[in-house]
This record gives structure tokens, sequence and C-alpha cells, in this order.
């Protein structure tokens, strides 16, 4: 078997997704003291698992492939796409997801019969993505 550090890039990221993801649902559980099992794999929240995976993936390849490599610019270039999708387009879906279930809720407004709520919980404020970058920059640089 190759040597475990060759796969550096990819059980790093992997592994900060998944103590992020177990972090929300803790403390979910602490706060609203009910388990949502829901929020292992859903998006939104603090701190954002999308912008920790990303920038850990870019910290890394800077660290070990160079900060002059086409591929580190490509993973920056990245990371912004996805913590500006975060923060922007999913987090005004989510807006949009609340005020139409607040519509189709409203007695007398309309006459829509929904199947299911839509999901409100899409994306993240400028504050999670913040945290969440920081948090895999500091993972790519120690681990």
């Amino acid at each position: 078997m190759e040597n475990i550090t060759e796969f550096k890039y990819l059980y790093i990221p992997l592994l900060l997704w998944a103590g992020i993801q177990t972090f929300k649902v803790i403390w979910d559980l602490v706060t609203t003291k009910q388990f949502n099992f829901k929020r292992i794999m859903g998006a939104g929240g603090m701190p954002s698992s999308h912008s920790a995976v990303v920038t850990s993936i870019a910290t890394l390849i800077g660290k070990y492939e160079g900060i002059t490599t086409p591929l580190f610019a490509l993973s920056v270039v990245f990371a912004f796409v996805v913590m500006y999708d975060a923060a922007g387009v999913r987090r005004a879906a989510g807006k949009q997801a609340k005020l139409l279930n607040k519509i189709v809720n409203t007695p007398g407004l309309t006459n829509l019969q929904v199947q299911e709520k839509l999901i409100e919980v899409l994306g993240h404020t400028p504050k999670q993505v913040i945290v969440g970058a920081l948090i895999g920059i500091i993972a790519g640089l120690i681990l």
C-alpha cells in the first residue's frame, strides 16, 4: 500500500468536513435538546464546511506544490467561487424558500397545496464563510 501522506489532498478535507458536520449535529443537540441527523449532510450553519474544505485544499496545494503553480491558482479561484456561492446564491435561495414557505402557510392568502416544505437553510452568512475558511487554512497549514 502506498504511503498515506500521498492522499492528504483527499483525506484531510474529508476529515475536516466530517468533523465540522459532526460539530453541527452536537451543537444542535446541545442548543435544541433534539438530535437532528439531517444536520450531518445538510448545508448551512456555523461554520461553513464548504469553505473549510476548499480552503484546506488550496492551502495544502500551496504548502506542498507551491503558491506559484497553476494548480494553486486554480484551487484559490475554485475556493472563492464556492465561498461566493455559499454566502451569495445559496443564501439568497434559502431566504426565498423561507418567504415562500411563509406565503404558502398563510391562511386565506393562497389556495396552494404543497407536498413538502422548502429547505430554508441552504447558504451561509459571511461570518460563517469566513470562520470556515479560517478553519480550512489552519487545518491545511498544521496537518
